[in-house]
């Protein structure tokens, strides 16, 4: 389900990044299709969430928040 939601969101970003003119429409379909980039997004993702509550169980630790 998250690679779906992911290849979506790619869809999308590469759609703006060629209506903005940066990417030329060839890049946004190499962008929109591309399944190792779309696995490498996915993987970051996991990472920026799993860090994410990493470093929120800190603070709430630090701060008292847990308590």
């Amino acid at each position: 389900m998250t690679s779906v939601i992911i290849r979506i969101a790619l869809r999308y970003f590469a759609a703006v990044l060629v209506a903005k003119g940066i990417f030329s429409p060839e890049m946004g379909g190499l962008i929109s299709s591309d399944p190792d980039l779309a696995m490498m997004v996915e993987i970051s993702a996991g990472a920026f969430i799993g860090l994410s509550a990493e470093v929120w169980y800190y603070l709430a630790n630090r701060f008292g928040w847990a308590r």
